[in-house]
């Protein structure tokens, strides 16, 4: 059970006792005197649930909202076992990787439907806000809800955002200004209504993010400015909810500049000029309906349209690649599943999921391809005294239409097996998994011109997991504590490769690696009279090796690029009244990142950020010091990442008392 909640539970269950019992008591001294009388009390909801199954690391509520974070990415990476790699740039390509299993073997849900990318697999997580969004969570391997879509069971790790259902009608508007140029603003407005509640947000952002860079190697020693490094958005979105129904509406269009690695061109100059324009809307909408607390039937569907033009057809690119490309995706989606519990101690589920893709480029030799991806699932669990366990069966299609004249790649059928085991005793709580999956090859690297390789083989994965975990919570303060041990194997990694000379490269199934690790986190909250703090904790240290050639003396058995040994992480939150204060401090260690020359690593650096906001009187303001030490840091060799940054926001919330005639709630802007 969530620290948090057992704590609220507990309360609320003391005021069920006290108010059963509050009505007997009278002043009365004797039963004349005592006239009847009928006490109605308003309808009072007592939710509780069990710790989940699953390896699960969650930020919700105040302490969300107290992160120095604008985007999912960056909220992310204060959880164990998660490397961020961002490209430098405001508006560089963010992408998550957890227990060093790559980008594509991580789904993102937003409200219980996928975010996909049949194109290149990843998922740009910069796009995304933490404005409209309840709690972030990421999951090993399975969630093991009641009732879940086949895709939920489809990925090696999953994150998921639960957008926020409003209770009060507000208005909220806000402004900003940050370094390097930049301006944001945002107007969100939230209704409650008969049962029905939504909210629409916009947002606008411009920054030149222009900032200043020094990097440092064996040979050089250099400061500049980043150029080219602008980026524009506009994002706007909606959702709808009522009951079991809910649905989301999204749209991004950006345009940013594409700056590059930090190499000196014929120009005499550190510039790259490239840009991109980006265009992501999707729709969709989801239906539960709970025919009793025995069957559940879930409904899913979405289409999304994504384009993308990359353009370095500039003269002042003189030794880059000229291109001028331009891609469209259409995506379709729909799904049903089925709970049944047949008994108390046991609820079966099965699922089943459509999906129709559609890519067209520009490029020249290149077909649109089309993709259909169906899955389905059988599921079941058993929850028997302080024993649960889990376990479910995958079974996942991929068929590939085109019109080249070498044909399609051959149909990929594959089983999937999953189990899950757990054992509870008052807080403490044992678990162990082990799942099986692997990743389809995208269509970038199935088809792309000139790289493209038809015969790719899937990666495999298939990771173990221990772990344990002790909840504790008492009056004002609770505790928790959790760490998991951990195995990956990933067969036929697919990678880009030389084929012949340095000219003409290709996707290649190349590669085994091991990764061995350990995740703890340390989580505490303490709220005194008008004080609240808590703290967050995260610990990963792993081992991910490559084992692909034994013969190869280089690379067998070395780190895998990239990937550090140790990473930490520490947030703590002092908030008093109106007041918060929120530091954070992410260090990540040493890394490799070539086989050609083992002893050129990146250096480790710790990244610390604060932030503190007061409210008062309907309006919020925050400042944010990101890189408070002005550490020069980089996640790829290149790309160095802004230094010391600040941020100022204000923003103005008003709106008005809704009354719930059904429960006599009160809320108040």
């Amino acid at each position: 059970m969530n620290i948090r909640m057992f704590r609220h539970t507990r309360l609320l269950m003391a005021a069920v006792m006290y108010a059963c019992v509050a009505p007997t008591h009278s002043f009365a001294t004797s039963p004349e005197e005592r006239p009847d009388s009928v006490t109605t009390l308003d309808e009072l909801q007592v939710c509780a649930s069990r710790r989940p199954l699953a390896t699960v690391q969650e930020l919700s509520g105040p302490q969300l909202q107290a992160l120095s974070s604008t985007s999912i990415a960056d909220a992310l990476k204060y959880f164990a076992g998660v490397q961020i790699k961002d490209y430098g740039g405001l508006g560089g390509l963010k992408t998550v990787n957890v227990r060093s299993l790559g980008a594509q073997h991580v789904g993102v849900f937003i409200d219980g439907i996928r975010i996909t990318n049949a194109q290149n697999g990843t998922v740009d997580l910069g796009k995304y806000s933490l404005s409209t969004l309840e709690s972030v969570s990421l999951y090993n391997a399975n969630r093991l809800d009641f009732c879940q879509s086949a895709s939920e069971y489809a990925s090696g790790a999953t994150v998921y955002m639960r957008t926020r259902r409003p209770e009060r009608d507000s208005v909220t508007l806000l402004a900003g200004w940050g370094s390097f140029h930049t301006w944001r603003g945002r107007a969100t407005a939230e209704f409650s209504r008969k049962g029905w509640s939504g909210f629409i947000d916009a947002e606008h952002l411009d920054s030149r993010g222009d900032y200043p860079f020094r990097y440092k190697s064996e040979y050089e020693d250099t400061t500049g400015r980043r150029s080219n490094s602008d980026i524009r958005f506009t994002r706007a979105e909606g959702a709808l909810f009522k009951g079991g129904f809910s649905s989301h509406i999204y749209a991004y269009v950006s345009e940013r500049g594409c700056p590059g690695g930090i190499v000196r061109r014929l120009s005499d100059k550190y510039t790259n000029i490239g840009r991109e324009w980006d265009t992501d809307i999707f729709a969709q909408a989801a239906y539960r309906l709970e025919a009793s607390t025995r069957h559940v039937l879930d409904f899913k569907a979405k289409y999304s349209f994504e384009y993308l033009r990359y353009n370095t057809d500039y003269p002042d690119n003189q030794n880059t690649a000229r291109a001028d490309n331009r891609y469209r995706l259409h995506d379709a989606y729909a799904a049903v599943s089925y709970a049944f519990r047949p008994w108390r101690i046991l609820s079966l589920n099965v699922g089943y999921d459509a999906r129709m893709s559609w890519l067209d480029a520009d490029l020249k030799r290149f077909s649109p391809v089309r993709r259909l991806d169906q899955k389905g699932v059988v599921a079941a669990s058993l929850d028997w005294r302080d024993f649960r366990a889990a376990a479910s069966l995958l079974y996942q299609h991929y068929r590939d239409h085109t019109a080249f004249k070498t044909g399609a790649a051959r149909p990929l059928s594959r089983f999937t097996p999953s189990v899950t085991l757990g054992w509870s005793f008052r807080g403490f709580s044992l678990r162990a998994w082990y799942k099986n999956i692997f990743r389809v090859p995208t269509l970038n690297d199935l088809y792309y011109t000139q790289a493209g390789n038809r015969n790719l083989k899937p990666e495999r994965t298939r990771q173990w997991d221990v772990g344990a975990e002790y909840n504790l919570a008492s009056g004002l303060w609770a505790a928790s504590v959790q760490t998991d041990l951990y195995l990956n194997y990933i067969d036929n990694r697919i990678v880009c490769l030389p084929v012949r000379g340095t000219y003409t490269w290709s996707m290649m199934n190349y590669g085994k690696t091991f990764c061995r690790g350990l995740n703890a986190t340390l989580s505490g909250d303490f709220s005194p009279a008008d004080w609240r703090f808590s703290l967050l904790c995260s610990l990963t240290w792993q081992k991910d090796l490559n084992r692909t050639d034994p013969d190869d003396e280089y690379t067998y058995d070395r780190p895998i690029c990239y990937s550090p040994t140790i990473s930490c992480g520490v947030t703590a939150v002092a908030a008093w009244r109106m007041l918060s204060l929120t530091v954070s401090n992410l260090h990540v260690g040493r890394r490799m990142w070539s086989y050609a020359d083992p002893d050129d690593i990146l250096d480790p650096y710790d990244n610390v950020d604060i932030k503190l906001s007061a409210t008062a009187f309907g309006f919020t303001a925050s400042l944010e010091v990101n890189d408070l030490f002005d550490v020069q840091y980089e996640h790829i060799p290149r790309y160095p990442m802004p230094g010391r940054s600040l941020r100022l926001s204000l923003s103005y919330s008003f709106g008005k008392t809704v009354r719930d005639k059904r429960t006599s709630k009160t809320t108040h802007s």
